[in-house]
């Protein structure tokens, strides 16, 4: 049973993507273009939205720091001014791996900052215009990290963690109130901030599947969006384990 109104046909439906410089952002806003959707995007990196917007014909760059919320509120404006939004993706992402015995906090919060606090200004922007309308969707693109604790996961995945929450709270607070809400849990794909990783990814897809995947579960009206599945569903149920089977597990797998 679907928990979202389907999103399709995406033909003059606006959709502003928040991370969209490259990576899954980038890719899901290219798709979303193709099939006719008018397409905002947003990242820090002004001269990858420039080539964007170059290329597809339509688009809107907006550039932005997520964390600085003056300048979120004044894209959201830009945005909205141009009609009813119909769907926000959240995909702007921070990651270094990180482990207990070389805690830095600046770190910590510059992870906070951009993959969590970045999404809550986001929020402040646009829900109540989505409220008073009485339709939109928002879309937060967590991670599998966000799923349990991690090895090198320090700081970025109880920020993945917290998206999760939040998601999971923002649908239940809005299920009738004609917003749709999902979760996007990605596992391994191939992008800037996972080719920092100098381990094996399994299952590793490229940007074009992962946006694929991501308008197949907008179609569905999925709550969760996660994959690919052959390792999203495995890691899933690492987390049913109680605690000392968890660990063991994780230690296991990560030490291969």
């Amino acid at each position: 049973m679907s928990s979202n109104l389907p999103l399709t046909p995406w033909r003059d439906k606006s959709v502003w993507l928040v991370g969209a410089s490259s990576g899954i952002g980038q890719a899901t806003a290219h798709a979303l273009h193709a099939q006719g959707a008018r397409v905002f995007v947003s990242a820090r990196n002004a001269a990858a939205l420039a080539s964007f917007t170059a290329s597809h014909p339509g688009a809107v760059a907006l550039p932005l720091d997520v964390t600085d919320a003056a300048a979120v509120q004044v894209a959201a404006q830009s945005v909205l001014a141009a009609g009813p939004l119909d769907l926000m993706m959240y995909c702007a992402g921070y990651y270094k791996e990180l482990r207990a015995a070389d805690y830095d906090l600046k770190e910590m919060l510059q992870h906070n900052a951009v993959n969590y606090v970045g999404a809550l200004h986001v929020l402040d922007a646009l829900l109540p215009a989505f409220r008073a309308r009485g339709a939109g969707h928002i879309s937060l693109v967590a991670s599998v990290a966000g799923y349990g604790g991690l090895p090198k996961s320090l700081a970025y995945g109880p920020t993945k963690a917290a998206l999760i929450n939040l998601a999971e709270t923002l649908y239940m607070d809005l299920k009738d109130s004609g917003v749709g809400v999902s979760l996007i849990c990605p596992g391994f794909v191939e992008t800037p901030l996972t080719a920092q990783n100098e381990f094996a990814m399994p299952a590793l897809l490229k940007p074009d599947q992962a946006a694929e995947e991501i308008l197949q579960g907008w179609q569905q009206g999925d709550f969760e969006i996660h994959f690919p599945k052959r390792f999203t569903r495995w890691v899933k149920a690492l987390g049913l384990l109680p605690y000392p089977a968890y660990f063991a597990a994780v230690r296991k797998v990560t030490a291969l």
